[in-house]
């Protein structure tokens, strides 16, 4: 006999028994005991979140041979069938590959016959979203009035494509992702009853790499148990999903914090070289990145952090050589390299850029603390020259007003410059009350100014734009 995965096998068969959608299947049990069920439904959501498996249990509760009633008896062969999904009165329609205009005229002229052996004749649409627009117009007269034997349930995952007709004229549903915890449970309990050995952190991590979709969940823990041999641990998942060694990725994002591009591109190299795949690299890199700003900002809280990761007291080490400010850049990066490797034919270079991008974020300073340095630069050079700022700006503003002006280089620009014919005869004409003047401009720096630069970030400042202090005022 065919082997059935456990997606399939483990279908809910009743409201009671859908995943994370406990508000939606609410409703319908009520609307179905009040009797104030819609003639159309429309069920939005992301894949593997139980839109389909939603629309047969309310088909089952409306055909079921002891209904409608919100508790399906699962045993009549309405509900057998409806659940295999071959049933002749419950129609399930790809969208995908139905998209015309003559297959919703097809749709639109059978709704008109009675079912064969059910209360209603059920059309089931998936991904509706796939219909064109002339296949959306022959549709809305049939949806809006339609027989009173007939019941209309879309999905999509994309339910901005839809006309504002089709919308208005559905009962709208939005199913949301299942969080981590509920899919881990649900997991729990499909290992017990396959009588399969599953470590907790395993689940967890097979429930996380769903990323809300019960359906990707159970594939991947199908996938776990035939490589895992019956007993599920970490370390195959981590096999099943091609997942990088946490501290070999750790390993390059600490060479990036130590400012080494070389090592950044070494450990990179490895990475390659045992087989990883690029795409997923930057992923696992991404993810590393995030854990170290979560580690930065919020501490070593564990529900917070990658299951596949290294252990938080490692993340916390390499967190403290970056400053938040240079994380928030580091994922900038790694961001814009997972875009661009998407449709890159080499994506190697674009990968290996980031990382060099991220290894020279060690020389960022928080602007915080650049500031305030300037701040205080302004007010050593207010207290040495005996001025105080001008109205209006504060000592960090008049900080900020000191130009590094392109010159000559520093050796140079400490030589006096040759004075023109005209200065000299200006010189003459002004006369002695100008030279103390002239004397006092002549006159060395004072001590505040061969301060401000000796400051570091001020003769790197210098250096890079080959230029000299330029005070202003005097």
């Amino acid at each position: 006999m065919a082997y059935t995965v456990l997606a399939r096998r483990y279908r809910s068969t009743s409201f009671d028994e859908v995943i994370g959608q406990e508000a939606i299947a609410r409703t319908l049990r009520s609307a179905i005991e009040q009797d104030r069920v819609a003639h159309a439904y429309l069920f939005c959501g992301t894949r593997g979140v139980g839109k389909t498996t939603m629309a047969r249990i309310l088909a089952r509760a409306l055909n079921c041979q002891k209904g409608p009633t919100p508790e399906p008896c699962g045993k009549c062969d309405i509900c057998q069938a409806i659940h295999r999904g071959d049933d002749v009165d419950v129609l399930e329609i790809d969208g995908a590959s139905n998209t015309g205009v003559d297959d919703v005229r097809v749709l639109r002229e059978n709704a008109h016959y009675r079912p064969a052996r059910a209360r209603y004749k059920i059309y089931y649409v998936d991904e509706v979203h796939m219909l064109s627009r002339s296949a959306f117009n022959a549709l809305l007269k049939t949806l809006e009035e339609p027989p009173e034997h007939v019941k209309f349930i879309f999905s999509t995952t994309e339910p901005e494509r839809l006309p504002p007709t089709i919308l208005s004229r559905c009962q709208r549903f939005d199913f949301r992702a299942v969080p981590t915890e509920r899919i881990a449970e649900h997991l729990k309990d499909i290992a017990r009853r396959e009588k399969v050995k599953a470590d907790a952190d395993a689940l967890v991590a097979v429930a996380r790499e769903g990323r809300g979709s019960v359906r990707d969940a159970l594939t991947l823990l199908d996938q776990v148990i035939a490589v895992s041999a019956a007993h599920v641990t970490l370390e195959a998942v981590r096999q099943a999903v091609g997942a990088a060694s946490g501290g070999k990725v750790l390993a390059v994002l600490s060479a990036c914090a130590e400012g080494s591009a070389a090592g950044a591109l070494a450990g990179f190299a490895d990475l390659l070289a045992a087989g990883a795949d690029i795409l997923a690299l930057l992923d696992h890199l991404l993810r590393q990145a995030r854990d170290l700003l979560v580690v930065k900002t919020c501490g070593r809280e564990a529900a917070l952090l990658d299951v596949f990761g290294p252990d938080p007291k490692e993340l916390a080490s390499a967190a403290e050589k970056l400053s938040v400010p240079a994380l928030v850049a580091a994922l900038g990066y790694l961001a814009e390299a997972r875009n661009r490797a998407r449709y890159a034919v080499d994506a190697r270079p674009i990968a290996e850029l980031a990382l060099v991008r991220m290894a020279s974020l060690r020389e960022m300073e928080p602007l915080p603390e650049v500031l305030a340095r300037l701040e205080a630069m302004g007010r050593a050079v207010a207290a040495a020259t005996g001025r105080e700022p001008p109205a209006g700006r504060t000592p960090a503003a008049g900080a900020q007003a000191r130009q590094v002006a392109a010159a000559p280089p520093r050796a140079e620009a400490a030589r006096p410059a040759p004075r023109s014919p005209e200065a000299d005869e200006k010189k003459k004409t002004v006369g002695p009350a100008a030279a103390p003047r002239a004397a006092a401009d002549e006159s060395p720096a004072p001590p505040a100014a061969a301060t401000e630069a000796a400051d570091p970030l001020v003769q790197k400042a210098v250096r890079l734009f080959d230029g000299r202090i330029v005070r202003q005022g005097g």
